[in-house]
């Protein structure tokens, strides 16, 4: 197995969300490939589940296993099952090859394929030709840890729980502003979760960054891409978290003069790149049936797939969020969207963003298979914050047309600090704080 202490594995995923849907995942097909960012997890995910793992990234075997990938792939298939392939991507072939193998054993949980970004496209048409991995190899994506799984969350309100019944909400979360503005900078990074000392964790984030503008986003296609405009514009997506901003307004945003030499091209590049290594992912517009004609934007709202990507983007610690709420309520909003997404998957759900021509907006909806859906607004916290929210999520659920769609399970203003998790008598509305949510 993987030299790291297994101990250490056992409580890093202890509480992952993820090894149950991975289980139940390896059940139903014959592969599993596990997407997501770099340090999230991914392997160590895999590695509870396998019971035998080829490491292609592993430097000592690395060149005699991309070789073998050439001339006699299914040798590296060999394994005890499930068997994990690690930074598959390396040889891209494993796709077509794992997809024949599952097809010539006829049997489920064979394999399981981990990497930290999507593998290019062969440059030559005689190279690898990719086919369809439909009905033989399934897809999960891990995020990072939601505040459940790293155990900052008391979990007293369950959203699987809100869709069959929201009569009635009790939860209490013990997350203050200076904890809160902690863990927005620290992020889910299961390593940064495990650090003893606050610095060493929020160091974690830091040093993704960093990674990500010197070298990841070049090696994702192994386009030479500069670090410089990376940065910059890293910053700007940071500063429009929440919102629907295009590339031609990311563009006036990072321009520093005039002699720039850009284009909405190059925007486009970089924003596909950084997609590809999973550090961005953007909210799909939802479009409800609704009682009248209402132009819906559709334009994706943009988000990093962790809110600490954006505070080091920034160069914002934990102190500057409390110095300037209104960049941290922007911030936290991504925090939310990240934990609602991770529950979301646990129950089949998919998180969208709603937003029309009358600028009428709703943060979040969780969308579930059979049509039921709930409404959330996100606020850092406080009594006006609060009533705003309200009002949002009662404007919105009047526009639908219930003789078309369900009415919405719950509506929910979903709050960064606040002691207890409560349903308005007046308007129905919970308000709910993050710091008690769990799947």
């Amino acid at each position: 197995m993987h030299s790291k202490n297994i101990e250490i594995l056992m409580k890093e995923y202890k509480n992952r969300i993820a090894d149950q849907i991975l289980t139940d995942k390896l059940e139903a097909m014959g592969a599993v490939l596990i997407e997501g960012p770099k340090y999230c997890g991914k392997t160590s995910l895999a590695a509870q589940q396998a019971k035998s793992i080829l490491y292609m990234s592993d430097p000592e075997t690395r060149n005699q296993n991309l070789t073998l990938a050439k001339t006699n792939i299914r040798k590296l298939l060999e394994g005890d099952t499930p068997r994990l392939i690690d930074e598959w991507q390396l040889a891209p072939q494993f796709w077509d090859a794992v997809r024949n193998e599952v097809d010539r054993r006829d049997e489920d949980g064979q394999f399981m394929l981990t990497g930290s970004a999507v593998p290019p496209k062969p440059k030559d048409e005689d190279e690898q030709i990719f086919h369809s991995g439909t009905g033989r190899i399934a897809y999960l994506k891990l995020r990072t840890m939601s505040l459940w799984e790293s155990e900052d969350s008391t979990g007293e309100v369950s959203l699987e729980r809100l869709f069959e019944s929201s009569e009635q909400v009790e939860g209490t979360s013990h997350i203050d502003l200076d904890h809160l503005a902690y863990l927005t900078c620290r992020g889910g990074w299961p390593k940064a979760v495990l650090k003893k000392s606050e610095k060493a964790a929020l160091a974690q984030a830091i040093e993704y960054y960093e990674a990500v503008v010197r070298s990841d986003i070049s090696r994702v296609d192994e386009v030479e891409r500069d670090p410089e405009l990376t940065m910059r514009l890293m910053r700007s997506y940071a500063r429009h978290q929440g919102a629907q901003a295009t590339a031609g307004t990311i563009l006036e945003d990072i321009r520093t003069n005039e002699a720039d030499i850009l284009s909405e091209n190059t925007i486009y590049n970089y924003i596909k790149a950084l997609k590809k290594i999973f550090v961005i992912e953007d909210s799909a517009a939802w479009n409800p049936n609704l009682r009248s004609k209402t132009a819906i934007r559709t334009s994706d709202t943009r988000y990093f797939s962790d809110p600490s990507i954006a505070t080091a983007a920034l160069g914002l610690g934990p102190k500057d969020l409390i110095n300037d709420l209104k960049t941290f309520g922007l911030i936290f909003e991504t925090l939310c969207v990240r934990d609602l997404r991770i529950y979301a998957d646990a129950i089949g759900g998919t998180v969208y963003h709603y937003r029309d021509k009358s600028n009428l907006e709703c943060d979040a909806v969780v969308h579930l298979r059979d049509g039921s859906y709930g409404l959330v607004e996100i606020k850092l916290g406080g009594k006006d914050l609060i009533e705003e929210g309200a009002k949002t999520l009662k404007a919105l659920a009047e526009k639908i047309d219930a003789t078309k769609m369900k009415q919405p399970s719950f509506m929910m203003v979903l709050t960064g600090i606040g002691d207890y998790a409560y349903k308005r008598p007046k308007d129905g509305v919970l308000v709910v704080p993050v710091g008690c949510l769990k799947n």
